[in-house]
């Protein structure tokens, strides 16, 4: 009976625990079709903004139904970042190919971009590659995103974009597209100083 007893306790108390807000989206703030993060690290104190967006309408070559996929930006060891993820392989490092366009904006082939292990993450790095994105998705209403290659196929994915201002903003709040006035002022300074070394900025 003591024992049978525990089972019970532990039973209810599984029960009342919650998941940490750290790895779940359950407190996000809506923006349009956006879902905005505004998480603490409770290791470094500093927030982890993030905003994603989901969509039903992926689909890949080798699969014959539509599945979820999601974009997300973020900031990532305080660089911007755009993740793509998908419930199925898009290719790997070596073969594959990432193009998107912006409603009837010029679309973009080829983008810089990585694979993570898994093959289902996609992720466009760097200031200037995150920049283009960024510039291209204001004042859009749709996304659409093609990867071909050679391994997975081809793969789609199209994504209203309604919010998407207030989700830029706070997504990158941490880890500015530009840098800041003080911060270009200081890579000015040391350039000039490598440029003429017999000269101290000022």
């Amino acid at each position: 009976m003591r024992m049978v007893g525990a089972l019970v306790a532990v039973t209810i108390l599984g029960g009342c625990i919650t998941r940490d807000p750290a790895v779940s989206v359950s407190n996000a703030t809506p923006s349009g079709n956006w879902k905005i993060e505004k998480t603490v690290d409770r290791i470094t104190g500093a927030p982890l903004p993030s905003a994603q967006l989901m969509t039903r309408t992926s689909s890949n070559s080798a699969v014959t139904e539509v599945r979820l996929a999601g974009l997300q930006l973020t900031c990532f060891e305080k660089q911007p970042l755009v993740r793509l993820s998908f419930e199925f392989k898009v290719g790997s490092e070596a073969n594959t190919s990432l193009g998107y366009r912006f409603d009837e904006k010029p679309g973009r082939d080829d983008v810089k971009s990585r694979i993570l292990p898994g093959y289902q993450v996609v992720v466009i790095e760097g200031r200037a590659a995150v920049s283009d994105f960024i510039r291209d998705l204001n004042g859009s209403r749709v996304l659409y995103v093609r990867i071909r290659s050679l391994n997975a196929g081809r793969t789609t994915a199209e994504f209203n974009l309604d919010g998407s201002a207030a989700a830029v903003q706070a997504a990158f709040a941490g880890c500015p597209l530009t840098p800041a006035p003080a911060e270009a002022g200081r890579k000015r300074q040391t350039s000039d100083a490598v440029n003429h070394p017999g000269q101290q900025p000022v």
